[in-house]
């Protein structure tokens, strides 16, 4: 629907954060209105603002400043960045409360608000952002928001501040993951006109950099990685350059995925042992088992190669707001998503593209030293099934459509498994299937896994769907 001032539509909250078109699913009086509201559900006195490059970032983090400030609360607001640098301030800081101004990797005409807590916990629909949004349809108790306090705001424009703020990412970055690793290394990076411009000659030496202008429109191509055509020109400047590997970011940063040597796009939960392996060169293995997080959408290859490799697996549902407290509470060394999302013990929980994609090349590093391609190092983990990748589908009744995946998929022989933490994922001898509503699309998700032919289980799941 339109919005008109001070009124959207609230498919704007998320599960996971808000997001949506600005202008059609939010509007800026409806942001200011959020910001009136954060205070009285996310409580504490000190807040962090942060904005990726989007047209409309000024504009939208200017509207959340203002309600945070009739809020009553202090604000220190940075300006441009990366999600995961919002997340490390406000843990490292001790902030009570933050909010990145960003809508990820959707397209350019979006943009949309993702809360911490104190110490870089998420607030999502069903810890928080539920109750906002009770607040901001709630014209007496929006009015009444207000506490009366002395607010203060550290502008964007203050540059020294900020330009001291990022050194101090990057020396973190830095001290993390060394980068001799990288010697004789021959990679590309791909800023997708995003927010790792802001890091990534520093972070990255040696690196063929592409689309390191930062630029909300997002010229070059989507700013999600996902998309195939996304990776297409770093795919192509990996073959060219005959390079070892190629990194692409989302647009905020939060994300890292990889194409191999051969420009071949490499699937992001393929990559989990590879990041929990780097993570224990760099910890150690500690007592006991190290636990790794991942979602119910992970290959059984990459969680055969975790058990072989000494650690815990332990499966969450997808999506940032369930993984990082499950980091905690699970004590987990490290995590990651089929989306490329990879989540550390060491950096509160919370996931960092650029970390991610440091401590995969400093294995790709490794593995170059002994005689092997990436495509030789993650081939023990990729080759021992058929995968589908996620499919999406719309359709008007997903539950209907849920019930007849799950009665189709009785043809693959006795059920092993069963996990409903997040939508159905049936596990049997030969493989498994997942299915599930999207959080934040209009879509019915499936994934198939199969120890040989993945065609006829894949035909007949489509056919239940009716996508046949």
């Amino acid at each position: 629907m339109q919005a008109a001032e001070g009124r959207a539509d609230m498919g704007f909250f998320k599960a996971y954060d808000m997001r949506g078109t600005f202008g059609v699913d939010f509007d800026l009086g409806l942001v200011r209105r959020i910001g009136r509201a954060l205070p009285r559900v996310v409580k504490g006195r000190r807040w962090l603002v942060g904005r990726d490059c989007r047209v409309t970032g000024g504009d939208v983090s200017a509207a959340l400043v203002a309600g945070l400030l009739e809020a009553g609360v202090e604000v220190d607001d940075i300006g441009l960045a990366t999600t995961p640098m919002v997340y490390f301030f406000t843990a490292q800081d001790g902030y009570d409360g933050s909010v990145m101004v960003t809508a990820s990797h959707n397209p350019p005409g979006d943009n949309g608000l993702k809360v911490s807590m104190a110490t870089a916990l998420p607030v999502g629909y069903a810890n928080g952002l539920n109750e906002v949004e009770r607040l901001v349809l709630d014209a007496a108790s929006d009015e009444g928001a207000a506490d009366g306090g002395r607010p203060s705001v550290a502008k964007p424009e203050d540059g020294q501040e900020n330009a001291a703020r990022l050194a101090r990412y990057v020396a973190w970055q830095k001290s993390a993951t060394d980068d001799a690793p990288f010697a004789g290394l021959k990679y590309a990076v791909d800023c997708s006109n995003g927010m790792s411009s802001l890091l990534v000659r520093e972070l990255f030496p040696g690196a063929i950099v592409v689309n390191d202008a930062m630029d909300g429109t997002f010229p070059a191509h989507s700013p999600n990685p996902l998309k195939a055509e996304a990776r297409e020109q770093i795919a192509a400047l990996v073959r060219e350059k005959g390079l070892d590997c190629g990194v692409i970011f989302d647009g905020d940063a939060d994300r890292a995925m990889f194409v191999d040597e051969n420009g071949e796009f490499v699937q992001p939960d393929y990559l989990i042992p590879v990041v929990a392996r780097a993570a224990c060169l760099r910890q150690g293995m500690g007592e006991g088992k190290p636990v790794v997080l991942h979602d119910v959408r992970t290959s059984r290859g990459a969680i055969e190669t975790l058990l072989e490799s000494g650690f815990e697996p332990s499966m969450v549902e997808v999506g940032h707001a369930f993984a990082k407290p499950a980091m905690r509470k699970r004590g987990a060394l490290c995590g990651g998503e089929l989306a490329g999302h990879y989540y550390f013990s060491e950096f509160f929980g919370c996931d960092s593209g650029v970390l991610a994609a440091r401590r995969v090349l400093s294995e790709v590093a490794a593995a170059k030293a002994q005689g092997l391609t990436m495509s030789g190092m993650v081939r023990p983990i990729s080759s021992r099934y058929a995968n589908s990748g996620e499919m999406n589908f719309k359709v008007d009744d997903k539950d209907a459509a849920i019930e007849r995946v799950l009665a189709a998929a009785k043809g693959f022989g006795e059920e092993t498994g069963r996990s409903e933490i997040d939508g159905t994922r049936l596990e049997f001898a030969d493989g498994w299937i997942n299915v599930r509503k999207s959080n934040t699309e209009p879509y019915l998700r499936l994934i198939v896994e199969r120890r040989g032919d993945l065609g006829p289980w894949t035909a007949a799941l489509k056919e239940a769907i009716g996508a046949c």
